[in-house]
C-alpha cells in the first residue's frame, strides 16, 4: 500500500499538542526523530525526553485530503513548521535501495542504476542514483511513469522544470536524455541537495541544472521558457500550482502531472480544460500519468 507522509519540523513545546491533533486529523502512525543533532542522554524515571528541534512524520493513507488536513490545523502550530506532503514508496526505500535494487530500465533508452553498481548496459543511457533522503528512486509507479515518458520525448536542446524535484532523477533523465537546461524546484533542502548531488554523479555541468526553493526561483527569468514541464507531487498541489506551472511552459509546450490516483484524474483534467487538454498517458498500480500541450493563445492566470 502507497501513504502520504507530512513531514513538520517543530519545537519541542509543540510536539504533544501537534501529535494529539494529527493522529485525530486521521494519521495512522506519528513519529519523532532529532533535527538539530542534539544528543539525548539515559532519561529519569518517569521522563521522556525530546530534542528541542524535532522532525515530526505523520502517515496517512494515499487518498487522504492534505491540504484539507493542513488546513484544519491551528496557524500557529504550523508557523516555521515547513510543512512537506509527500508519496511514501511502498517499502523503507532509503534503507531498501541500498541492499537489494538492481539497475532498472524505462522506456527504449533509460536505465536507471544505483551508484554503486556497474550499469548493464554501457551503450544505453545510464542514469546513476542515489537518492539520499529525497522522494525519487524509481521504484514507484508515479516516478516509472515519467520516467518512460521522458524517454519517449524528443528532448535534445530542450529546457525542462521538474517541479518538487526530489532526488532530481526526472531532471537529471531529462538531461541524459539531450535537454540542454532543467530547473528543478523542491521545498525540501534535503531534495535540493540530492538533486545536486546526483546531477553532478551523473557528470552534468552545473550550468545545465539550476535548483531553488519554491520562493528563490526567477520567475522574470523562467516565464514561458520551458519546452517540457514535470510534476509529480499529489494532486491537491497539482490544482493550487496550476497557473504556476503552466507560466513556465512556452505556447505548445507539453505538461506532465503525476502523484494522483485515478479516481483523482478526473478533477485534474477539469481543471486544466480551459488551458489545454490533459490525457492519461500511462497507468501503473491504480496511479495515472497525464498529459498535455498547451494552446498557442490559453489564457493563463
Amino acid at each position: 500500500m502507497t501513504w502520504l507522509q507530512l513531514r513538520l519540523d517543530i519545537a519541542r513545546a509543540d510536539v504533544v499538542v501537534l501529535e494529539e491533533l494529527l493522529i485525530a486529523s486521521g494519521a495512522v502512525a506519528v513519529t519523532l526523530e532529532d533535527n538539530g543533532d542534539q544528543p539525548l542522554l539515559e532519561p529519569g524515571v518517569g521522563e521522556t525526553p525530546l530534542w528541542n528541534q524535532t522532525r515530526l512524520t505523520a502517515l496517512y493513507p494515499a487518498d487522504t485530503k492534505m491540504d484539507q488536513t493542513l488546513e484544519a490545523l491551528p496557524d500557529r502550530l504550523l508557523q516555521g513548521t515547513s510543512p512537506r506532503v509527500e508519496i511514501l514508496e511502498d517499502k523503507d526505500w532509503e534503507r531498501e535501495w541500498m541492499q537489494h535494487y538492481r539497475p532498472m530500465q524505462f522506456g527504449k533508452r533509460l536505465w536507471v542504476c544505483p551508484s554503486w553498481l556497474e550499469p548493464p548496459n554501457s551503450n544505453a543511457v545510464n542514469l546513476l542514483l542515489d537518492p539520499g533522503l529525497a522522494f525519487g528512486t524509481g521504484t514507484h509507479p508515479t516516478t516509472a511513469m515519467c520516467l518512460r515518458q521522458l524517454d519517449s520525448m524528443p528532448l535534445t536542446g530542450k529546457t525542462v522544470v521538474d517541479y518538487g524535484c526530489g532526488s532530481g532523477i526526472l531532471a537529471v533523465a531529462a538531461l541524459k536524455l539531450g535537454a540542454a537546461l532543467a530547473l528543478g524546484v523542491d521545498n525540501d533542502p534535503q531534495a535540493l541537495v540530492a538533486c545536486r548531488n546526483n546531477a553532478g554523479r551523473n557528470s552534468i555541468a552545473v550550468k545545465n541544472l539550476s535548483v531553488a526553493f519554491p520562493s528563490d526561483v526567477d520567475h522574470t527569468l523562467w516565464e514561458q521558457r520551458a519546452e517540457v514541464v514535470v510534476a509529480n507531487i499529489l494532486a491537491g498541489p497539482l490544482i493550487d500550482l496550476s497557473d504556476t506551472l503552466l507560466n513556465f511552459l512556452q505556447p505548445d509546450g507539453t505538461l506532465m502531472l503525476s502523484g494522483l490516483l485515478q479516481n483523482q484524474a478526473a478533477a485534474l483534467r477539469a481543471h486544466y480544460a480551459s488551458r489545454l487538454q490533459l490525457h492519461v498517458v500511462d497507468e501503473q498500480d491504480g496511479w495515472v500519468c497525464l498529459q498535455g500541450r498547451l494552446r498557442a493563445h490559453a489564457p493563463i492566470g
